[in-house]
């Protein structure tokens, strides 16, 4: 079957979704909104709203309005959720350069000896090469200027400055586990050791990557499953999701809180969360995956 849609205009839109159901009191404003906002971001906000996701159609009530708050929480979240992990990836990045160089040598992460998978190292590499091509920072240059004889890459704690999370969490989980280093970066986490961390790193950096793209996390399937702790030695959860539970989002706020947690005890991310929540009370917790009185959980109450 071949796709046969033609685009139509702001207007035709705003019909298509009232003869939908869609219920839209003011055209104007709405179209000011689609201008701004494409219909198919959108989609993703009134999905749920539809009766009939075949033909369409909306249920009862919908209206363009509730759309637009759903998109309004789901924005304000992405920018709660970005600054807490960015918290989190600064004292990781910090800890991995200054336990690795200090018990390897300040170019630990070049040398293959060093990890599981010499293959995957070498694709991490690899990515970490084009970062170092494409960076603008001047300590990189400048490196590359003075050392120019030097035939290695700058060291860690100016290579791994401009690496993305993604890589450095690569880094960490391809790690040989007879470092030291490996197991107490995870212990300062709150995570005990290795086999904890990088499941979590993992789920962190793809939000991370749907934050940083302005995607939807409101009722969204995270791809990411991090492997929870059975006795964490910090404050957790009593009511912890079921493993079929782990693709909302819940379970992954609770990982990012318990890492806040042991980096800035006293963080206000709990405040800030039930704050948004109490700002967009039409806002389904359900579809965050949200259980009843978390906020009255150990955890959120840390």
């Amino acid at each position: 079957m071949k796709y046969s849609k033609t685009a139509i205009s702001f207007d035709k839109q705003i019909e298509q979704l009232e003869v939908r159901g869609l219920i839209i009191p003011d055209k104007l404003i709405a179209v000011n909104y689609l201008q701004s906002i494409s219909y198919y971001r959108l989609a993703g906000y009134w999905w749920p709203m539809q009766a009939d996701k075949q033909q369409h159609l909306f249920k009862p009530g919908s209206t363009f309005e509730n759309v637009l708050a759903i998109y309004n929480f789901d924005r304000e979240l992405r920018l709660l959720i970005f600054d807490a992990i960015e918290r989190i990836e600064i004292a990781f990045r910090t800890k991995l350069i200054y336990y690795l160089s200090h018990e390897i040598s300040p170019w630990w992460f070049e040398d293959s000896v060093n990890f599981r998978n010499a293959v995957e190292h070498t694709e991490t590499l690899l990515a970490i090469d084009r970062e170092l091509n494409l960076t603008k920072e001047v300590f990189i240059k400048e490196h590359y200027k003075k050392y120019h004889t030097d035939t290695r890459r700058p060291p860690s704690w100016k290579t791994l400055e401009i690496a993305s999370f993604g890589n450095i969490s690569k880094l960490y989980g391809n790690l040989l586990h007879t470092f030291q280093a490996k197991d107490f970066i995870a212990s300062e986490l709150g995570t005990v050791n290795h086999t904890f961390l990088p499941s979590w790193l993992q789920s962190m950096t793809q939000i991370r990557n749907i934050c940083a793209h302005h995607g939807r996390l409101w009722n969204k399937n995270l791809p990411g499953r991090p492997k929870l702790l059975p006795k964490p030695p910090l404050p957790w959860i009593s009511n912890v999701p079921p493993a079929s539970e782990h693709h909302k989002l819940y379970v992954h706020l609770s990982c990012i809180k318990y890492l806040l947690n042991s980096i800035n005890h006293g963080n206000d991310f709990t405040h800030r969360l039930y704050d948004l929540l109490s700002k967009y009370p039409n806002i389904d917790p359900n579809a965050l995956g949200m259980k009843p009185n978390w906020q009255n959980e150990p955890l959120w109450q840390s």
